[in-house]
């Protein structure tokens, strides 16, 4: 027997009318998220502080030769021994002298056609590693230690790093200060559009960039400068605020 044709019409509209509603829920709920987006807003602010180091670290070294270790060890000694001296004079005191580090030193010749290579003597190198709280203190050591070569001590400066101990302490002052500069600038971005900054919802900090003063250097691993005494420190936050 047919279906009767008034009930196959309402069948019809039955199932139109189902997907009707199902699309109207799919495009309230698509209108919802749109909605729902808009009603943040992401920035990033940044924080800016001039500091000074409060630590340099000097390293040199001092290298003796001699024909057998026995010579050379003694003549380490007494080349230490004038260091340790000059130091103390030029009031350093805070120095660390590292263990010797022996090198054999082989002379090459040519018998019967051949490359013989013979042990001459021993080379015989010190490391010292001296730091202060005073940083005027140790580059003007570095220029002086040429006395050292006066002495018959065969001393070299190998580098001056300038320290900022106190880093860590700042970044987190200074989180705090970038995200006072992503409010303002939320506000400042919000009150174009007749808005108003609700409440933050995240913030992360960025990479912190260590640097000489007056540079704007910038790396995705952030910057820890140890060349110069003078550094700015800046740091980033990325922050999201709802709006009202």
């Amino acid at each position: 027997m047919e279906t009767p044709r008034p009930h196959l019409f309402g069948l019809l509209a039955g199932l139109f009318l189902s997907a009707g509603l199902c699309f109207a829920s799919l495009v309230l709920a698509g209108t919802w998220t749109r909605l729902h987006e808009s009603q943040v807003i992401n920035v990033t602010g940044s924080a800016r502080r001039d500091v000074k180091a409060d630590l340099v670290v000097w390293k040199a070294s001092f290298t003796v030769q001699a024909a057998t270790l026995l010579d050379a060890h003694k003549q380490l000694k007494a080349d230490q021994a004038k260091v340790e001296a000059w130091l103390r004079t030029h009031m350093a005191t805070a120095f660390t002298v590292l263990p010797v580090q022996i090198h054999e030193v082989y002379t090459s010749t040519h018998e019967d056609g051949e490359k013989v290579s013979r042990l001459t003597g021993y080379r015989l190198s010190q490391d010292i590693e001296l730091s202060s709280p005073d940083i005027e203190l140790v580059p003007r050591l570095a220029g002086e230690s040429t006395n050292l070569l006066e002495q018959g001590v065969a001393f070299v400066s190998d580098s001056i790093e300038f320290i900022y101990t106190k880093a860590g302490e700042a970044k987190i002052e200074m989180m705090a200060d970038a995200t006072k500069d992503a409010r303002a600038r939320a506000e400042q971005i919000a009150a174009q559009g007749g808005r108003a900054i609700k409440e933050l919802r995240t913030a992360h900090m960025g990479v912190v960039q260590i640097n000489p003063r007056y540079s704007t250097a910038t790396s995705w691993e952030g910057n820890n400068d140890t060349t110069s005494p003078d550094k700015t420190i800046v740091t980033t936050v990325t922050a999201v605020f709802s709006l009202r």
